[in-house]
């Protein structure tokens, strides 16, 4: 297998992964949201008005917190529908993977880390400031962030 296609094999495992993820977020924030609303259903004016506008206004928060959650995990499922990851040679740019001296960063979506095939990977938003940072980077390339030397080994 050459180096691109395992290259391509990793980055589809790490979308996949990714998706899996974003769909996770969105059932809980569905749940949450329907718990919710299922909660301020049951709630009635049984005492004092006052606690009652409270917890009516408690739930409201949760809510629309979570609403906003469910919005976040929409638009990062919309990012990963319009990945692209086949393999490349130039800069690094959305969807590609960047092994460093501390590390392995697929450039998509702030997701966290990963383990595919027993490695690590950061899989991060390309406008996360370390995502910035790699945006348009090649191998050879070397950058500062945190106090920390990057040096770019490889884009794919």
């Amino acid at each position: 297998m050459h180096t691109s296609d395992v290259s391509n094999t990793i980055k589809v495992s790490l979308l996949e992964a990714c998706e899996t993820y974003v769909g996770q977020r969105m059932e809980n924030a569905l749940q949450a949201m329907a718990s919710a609303s299922a909660a301020a259903a049951d709630d009635t004016k049984s005492s004092a008005g006052d606690k009652f506008e409270t917890t009516r206004e408690m739930m409201q928060q949760e809510l629309n917190r979570h609403q906003q959650l469910l919005a976040d995990a929409r638009r990062m499922a919309q990012v990963l529908a319009g990945l692209d990851v086949r393999a490349h040679h130039g800069p690094a740019k959305l969807g590609s993977l960047v092994e460093t001296n501390h590390g392995l960063f697929f450039l998509a979506v702030n997701v966290g880390q990963l383990i595919i095939g027993g490695k690590t990977y950061r899989v991060i938003s390309p406008v996360s400031p370390l995502g910035q940072r790699f945006i348009g980077s090649k191998a050879g390339d070397e950058l500062v962030f945190n106090g920390m030397n990057y040096r770019i080994v490889n884009v794919t």
